[in-house]
């Protein structure tokens, strides 16, 4: 594509300008190209702003067809939801497209290729091009699936039921019906660690959220545990390059660089660091993790070797900071337009990044750095934008010789929106009083005094565990002191009860309060 051999490509459901590695590379094939159809159910992707385009297309709730689960247990799902506006199914939009082609070409074969009309007419052609295959699904049919529930493949025709487990009899699907072994030898990653780049960068996931953050990107409750980009490095490693936990780092490799924020981890090994795959453009001002990732490939699986990079890591150099935190209102999506609009100023600035932060009246972060201050007339555009130019209801407080700019907007009586420049200290504690309105009025003169702690009167917020009950750490180890075990944690506090993926972390910390308490 980007030689121009390839001039018009069509992207579905994937995200390749965030989710490729080596994304120079990725983003000027997407230049080249003369044509991108983008299909999506999502416009804001990072691959959107690439195409010229774009085909809205339904997602999982709103589409009918099967599902196949990883003990191959097919399941007929139904929309839960009507497809809103002029999103249609995938399956509409590509069989539209092949008429059309056809029509165009005159193939007269083209109703009879195509000659679908529902989600059950593409499942039964497809059944049929599995029978007498170790697949084989020949006796399934959407009836049978809604009268007798999930059903496992190999399911075939005159079959009462599926098969729990295959090749009992070892006979397998190969020519002569042994099973083929192929014999794998153990390889360095592709890319080693050197004197200019000595850190390994290992990319993975976050617990709360979900790969490019289409979807979980427009939760606040899913940022409370991972609030934005980061890499995390081990304690020793951050003195070695002269960087404090909090700091902003220039990670680079001859592939790219990116600007970010660092973090202690002791439980990293020396040597590593890791930062999570979400992050790109849509949160930061650069494409994340893959801007550093290679494509070197497997041989066999083609998947490219995302989890490593040889990396170098600075001071980025970025002195003056800037931090807008502003409430939009209550309900889940009241903040989306606001967070749109604060994407647009993320290129002004040599780091950047915004997010969400809350549950019921979400706030937008906004974080910043320079090398130099922003003049006040750019100070008052960016205010604008948050909606926090208002005079009448400002706290305002300058320090032209420090270069420090505050600007804090209270509304009845509470704090809900707050600018911090050339110096930010109070953002922790200032999003933590935002988020519970715990910030009275006799409380309110401190949003601008340079402290890092709030104010007496203000317990400091604990860590949370559990995102969707929204339980912290405090409340947990305040129970286990109780002896309260993980069935009476979760029946108290609900925690654990919902998605599940915090009970490994209450395990471990019920196993460490035992542990204590035996020494």
């Amino acid at each position: 594509m980007k030689r121009g051999e390839i001039k018009a490509v069509w992207i579905a459901c994937t995200n390749p300008a965030q989710s490729m590695p080596d994304q120079a590379e990725v983003r000027a094939a997407l230049q080249s190209a003369e044509f991108v159809v983008l299909q999506e159910a999502y416009g804001n992707t990072d691959t959107a702003a690439f195409a010229d385009l774009m085909l809205p297309a339904t997602s999982w709730s709103e589409k009918e067809g099967t599902v196949t689960n990883s003990e191959r247990r097919i399941t007929h799902i139904r929309a839960a939801v009507s497809a809103p506006g002029e999103t249609r199914h995938d399956w509409e939009i590509v069989v539209d497209f092949a008429r059309r082609l056809g029509h165009r070409l005159e193939n007269v074969l083209t109703e009879k290729l195509f000659p679908y009309a529902c989600a059950e007419d593409i499942f039964n052609e497809h059944r049929e091009t599995t029978r007498g295959r170790d697949l084989d699904i020949s006796g399934l049919s959407y009836a049978l699936l809604d009268t007798a529930g999930p059903q496992q493949w190999p399911y075939p025709e005159a079959a009462s039921g599926g098969r729990q487990r295959l090749y009992e009899n070892g006979v397998y699907a190969t020519a002569n019906g042994r099973a083929r072994f192929v014999p794998v030898e153990h390889q360095a990653t592709a890319e080693s660690t050197s004197d200019a780049y000595p850190l390994s960068l290992i990319s993975g996931r976050l617990r709360d959220q979900w790969h490019g953050m289409s979807r979980t990107g427009t939760v606040a409750r899913l940022f409370n545990l991972d609030e934005g980009p980061e890499i995390s490095l081990h304690p020793v490693d951050l003195r070695l390059s002269g960087l404090e936990s909090g700091d902003l780092a220039r990670v680079s490799n001859p592939r790219g660089t990116v600007v970010v924020r660092v973090k202690s981890d002791e439980s990293l090994r020396r040597g590593c660091a890791w930062m999570p795959m979400h992050w790109g453009e849509q949160f930061m001002n650069s494409a994340g993790v893959n801007a550093l990732t290679l494509s070197a490939t497997d041989p066999y699986s083609q998947q490219p070797e995302l989890k490593h990079a040889a990396v170098s890591l600075r001071k980025a150099g970025l002195p003056w900071p800037l931090v807008v935190l502003r409430k939009a209102g209550e309900g889940q999506f009241a903040a989306l337009p606001l967070l749109e609009k604060a994407r647009s100023l993320m290129a002004r600035f040599a780091y950047a990044s915004v997010g969400l932060y809350g549950r019921a009246e979400p706030l937008v972060i906004f974080c910043a750095a320079m090398p130099d201050a922003l003049t006040e007339v750019e100070l008052r555009e960016i205010d604008a934008v948050f909606g926090l130019a208002e005079d009448e209801s400002a706290i305002v407080y300058a320090d032209q010789h420090r270069q420090i700019s505050k600007r804090a907007i209270v509304t009845d009586g509470k704090l809900t929106g707050v600018r911090l420049a050339g110096e930010t200290l109070a953002q922790s504690w200032l999003k933590e009083s935002m988020t519970d309105n715990t910030l009275d009025a006799t409380l309110i003169r401190w949003v601008v005094a340079p402290i890092g702690y709030p104010p007496n009167r203000l317990l400091e917020k604990s860590r949370i565990v559990c995102v969707c009950a929204d339980i912290t750490e405090a409340q947990l180890k305040r129970e286990m002191s109780h002896g309260e075990a993980l069935s009476q944690l979760q029946e108290k506090l609900k925690c654990g009860t919902f998605c599940g993926s915090c009970v490994p972390e209450i395990k471990r910390m019920i196993s460490g309060q035992v542990q204590e308490a035996v020494v």
